[in-house]
């Protein structure tokens, strides 16, 4: 049986020990909060009950019994296959957990950290171990949205990537592999890319922050649910991917052109934006947005199961 050792039981954390103990991995639990230590089962059990109400999960006392919390870092590490350090997205806090769990974890074990944007190179580079060493990138919330960026540094061994992409399979999720380092890898450099132009085009009048939201939730959203951009010029012109860029090319060059002279993210802008969001959802229905976004992305997993048992 895989064993997994989970360190930092924050939000990603905490759904992390969901997707491995769902997937049958034994689970250890670690981190340098007592607080947060104490309240991390409690709080995965009510995910799991959430995750069996939507059909998620048939078991969930199952899944929970897989998970221990541990008494120290070590405790947590000890025999371990897979570790996914999920703590404070620094630089230094990357740099001294990973030197901590070189040394503690067995040789073979791979050291896998679910930063956003920080390259493996950046935190591992000064290890004995740093060949064992890889980024595993989730989307928030894993347990719900199973894409998984694999990074590895210029130094990471092959096997490491192949055998940690192996293990997401294995547990339910969809690795991607990022052939070289870049920061923001690839899931936040297109969603980068996205929210550069609906800035601009909130800034420059063109739409309203709600009626841009429709238009990814109610347009490109329902499309890109169940298949990639790629997939969608090919079928967008009679003659695919060719035909699509011989239709179409000149379009968006033009629009390449006029949007790299362009800079968004203006003070201005973010001010105009927080107040309309925070209209659509002040801070007293923060909490409950949340729990609807994760009902209605359980939903949507459950329904893209169904459908790809019948593809």
């Amino acid at each position: 049986m895989l064993k997994v050792g989970i360190v930092g039981v924050g939000l990603i954390g905490r759904a992390w020990a969901v997707v491995f103990a769902r997937g049958g991995a034994k689970v250890a639990l670690w981190d340098e909060s007592p607080k947060a230590l104490r309240e991390a089962l409690g709080t995965i059990a009510q995910c799991l009950a959430d995750m069996k109400r939507a059909g998620l999960v048939k078991r969930p006392d199952a899944v929970l019994k897989r998970m221990r919390v541990a008494r120290s870092l070590a405790d947590c590490v000890k025999g371990v296959d897979y570790v996914q350090e999920s703590v404070l997205e620094r630089e230094p806090d990357k740099k001294a957990i990973f030197a901590k769990l070189d040394v503690l974890t067995p040789a073979g074990a791979i050291l896998a950290s679910s930063t956003s944007a920080i390259p493996a190179s950046v935190f591992t580079k000064e290890l004995k171990g740093r060949k064992r060493c890889l980024v595993a990138h989730p989307v928030n919330p894993p347990a719900f949205v199973p894409v998984v960026e694999l990074c590895g540094a210029p130094w990471t061994a092959k096997e490491t990537v192949a055998r940690a992409r192996a293990i997401m399979e294995e547990v339910g999720q969809v690795p991607v592999t990022v052939h070289k380092e870049i920061e923001g890898f690839i899931l936040n450099r297109l969603q980068a890319a996205v929210l550069n132009e609906a800035f601009r085009l909130i800034e420059q009048g063109y739409v309203s922050p709600d009626d841009l939201d429709k238009t990814v939730r109610d347009g490109l959203g329902l499309r890109w649910s169940f298949m990639g951009p790629m997939e969608t010029i090919h079928l967008n012109a009679p003659g695919g991917t060719i035909d699509y860029i011989t239709r179409y090319g000149g379009f968006f060059r033009r629009i390449d052109a006029q949007t790299r002279k362009a800079k968004p993210w203006s003070d201005a802008i973010a001010r105009k934006l927080h107040v309309a969001a925070a209209k659509a959802v002040p801070p007293s229905r923060h909490a409950a947005a949340e729990a609807r976004r994760d009902r209605r992305l359980m939903a949507l997993a459950v329904h893209k199961r169904a459908m790809a048992k019948k593809d």
